[in-house]
């Protein structure tokens, strides 16, 4: 009697779970085309010449030959050329990376014009390709505390359903008409079919796959699914200011010659005596002096004055290169450089003094300078509503030069490594939900520490195993990536949570016979079978838009603008010593 629909009923069932297998699939496109990017054969050099393999077979220290528009097979270092690389579906970032012996190439992404010889340095298992999916592989089969919130909901709306089925079972085979029987059952079959919580199972991991798979192809490797929904609720940023905010890698940023010197003349001397240093400022110096191509003197008589400077002879001249204490030791009168010496150091800057033959030659200055796109991503921050904060171990003055150029009005200056956590808990107990980016070996309490952690990924590797979230980029900017694809993805799972409930808080009802008193309309199982499925299918499109994010903000219809010398309203610096509201410290 009910042949016909029987079959509609079973038809409609396994045609949206084709629908759905074949959306489904959709998800997992960034898994399969991360496992798409890696080469399928290497070249290697045997006896000279290159011989080609399969790329499981090459063995760290092969010694590897990559040719203009080919794929690098394995993670290496450069041996010999020069060529640019393009790294954008490891890292995100569009531009290619020019590559010197020395350098780094990580396997799949693709050499430029030029051509490189390359030593293996991982390979198999080890190389970053596979890290990354083995990431995104745990991050997609983890559950977010959303998900186990819908298991929850699961495990009573199962029974329930059942209970209602049951209950309208009866309700219709004793109060129903004539056939009771018939109409009982079909009633209770319908309530069955229509409320199958297939899509409030899909709702969560659908979701997490593709926007865990949407963070690899943007350079932002996420550890879970609970790190994922957590960025979402940040509204503090603690900034690392080393390798974080900043390059990490001193540069000679002025030379401020006395008179009767030039710049050249005086950063030939001065670069004479610090080739023979080891100190960071000293390798600094000589490398800007190397790069404007000047001839440097031999220096002798060479000595270095621990926490001060160092002396020695060149050109026929005695140069004395540090401290305004060793000029003073020598008897020499800074006060010609001091005033000098005073401005570069209230940018943040150090300041190195030079004196020759006993007269005051000029002052240089070191500084770490700020990455180029940190005053943007701090810019893109606020504008989502978070605060940024920058934490250092350096000295108040140097700490807010840097906030100043950034904009970030709150630094917590000389902080000891071991006590970074103990900010972030300091935070925390304000009542802020605060993330933590860093890169150092010293970062990686407060990185475990804070409700999310993002390691810059060209940092320690101790670093990034105690982080949530992983930039690989380096960048800033992934900071601002990340928290939008959370609040991407969140609100995401909010609309398949939605799509999930409605169909049952309103089918249910219908099903049961909601509407027969009032209009004599009762839901058929055919329909009720439609209706479920259109419901998973809801869930899984959904999902999928997640594939159409991007992850480059729209542009601000106000940008923000940063003076590098004007003080951010509101600017307070915290030291080991107290809070101090503006100015520079006393």
């Amino acid at each position: 009697m009910y042949y016909e629909a029987v079959g509609v009923i079973l038809t409609l069932i396994l045609l949206g779970r084709l629908l759905e297998a074949r959306a489904r699939a959709g998800t997992g496109e960034a898994i399969r085309a991360l496992l798409g990017l890696r080469a399928r054969t290497a070249r290697v050099m045997r006896d000279g010449t290159p011989v080609e393999i399969p790329v499981d077979d090459v063995a760290v220290g092969d010694e590897l030959l990559i040719r203009p528009g080919e794929k690098v097979p394995v993670d290496g270092d450069v041996l010999a050329g020069s060529s640019a690389v393009d790294e954008s579906m490891v890292t995100g970032e569009p531009m290619p990376v020019t590559k010197h012996p020395g350098d780094i190439v990580i396997g799949a992404t693709v050499n430029g014009t030029g051509s490189l010889r390359v030593r293996a340095a991982k390979v198999g298992a080890e190389t970053m390709l596979a890290q990354i999916i083995r990431l995104v592989q745990q991050a997609q089969a983890s559950k977010a505390p959303i998900q186990r919130l819908a298991d929850a909901v699961s495990g009573y709306f199962v029974p329930a359903v059942i209970a209602i089925a049951v209950a309208t079972f009866a309700v219709w085979f004793t109060l129903g008409p004539a056939p009771a029987l018939t109409l009982a059952l079909v009633a209770a079959v319908a309530v069955l079919i229509i409320a199958c919580p297939c899509a409030l199972g899909l709702a969560t991991p659908l979701s997490v796959m593709v926007g865990t798979g949407k963070g690899a192809q943007a350079g932002i490797l996420i550890r879970s699914a609970e790190a994922l929904e957590t960025a979402h609720k940040l509204d503090t940023i603690v900034l690392d200011k080393t390798g974080t905010v900043t390059a990490g890698k001193p540069v000679l940023t002025d030379v401020r010659p006395a008179d009767g010197y030039d710049e050249s003349e005086l950063l030939a001397l001065v670069g004479a005596v610090e080739e023979m240093s080891e100190h960071p400022l000293a390798t600094a110096i000589v490398a800007d002096a190397r790069q404007r191509g000047l001839h440097l003197p031999a220096a002798g008589a060479f000595d270095s004055v621990t926490g001060k400077g160092v002396r020695a002879t060149a050109d026929g001249h005695t140069i004395l290169v540090g401290t305004a204490r060793l000029l003073g030791d020598a008897h020499i009168d800074t006060g010609p450089l001091d005033r000098v010496a005073a401005g570069l150091s209230a940018q943040g800057k150090t300041p190195v003094l030079a004196a020759v033959d006993g007269a005051p030659a000029g002052v240089l200055a070191v500084a770490d300078t700020v990455k180029d796109d940190s005053a943007a991503a701090i810019a893109a921050l606020k504008r989502l509503g978070l605060e940024a904060v920058i934490i250092t171990g350096d000295n108040a003055r140097t700490g807010e030069a840097i906030a100043r150029q950034v904009g970030v009005a709150r630094v917590l200056a000389e902080v000891l490594p071991e006590h970074k956590a103990d900010e972030i808990r300091h935070l925390q107990s304000e009542g802020r939900m605060v993330g933590m980016v860093g890169d150092g070996i010293n970062d990686a309490p407060a990185l475990a520490a804070a409700d999310v952690g993002l390691a810059i990924g060209t940092g320690t590797d101790v670093a990034i195993e105690a982080a949530d979230i992983t930039l690989v980029s380096g960048s800033l900017g992934g900071v601002v990536t990340a928290i939008r694809l959370s609040r991407a993805t969140m609100r995401n799972i909010r609309q398949n949570l939605f799509f999930a409930l409605v169909y049952n808080a309103i089918g249910v009802p219908v099903a049961a016979g909601a509407l027969y008193p009032l209009w004599g309309l009762h839901l058929s199982p055919v329909i009720a079978a439609a209706a479920m499925t259109l419901s998973s299918l809801s869930v899984v499109t959904n999902s999928n838009r997640l594939r159409h994010w991007h992850t480059t903000p729209p542009p601000p219809t106000t940008p923000a603008r940063v003076e590098p010398h004007a003080e951010p309203a509101g600017h307070r610096t915290r030291t080991a010593s107290g809070t101090r509201e503006g100015g520079p410290p006393r």
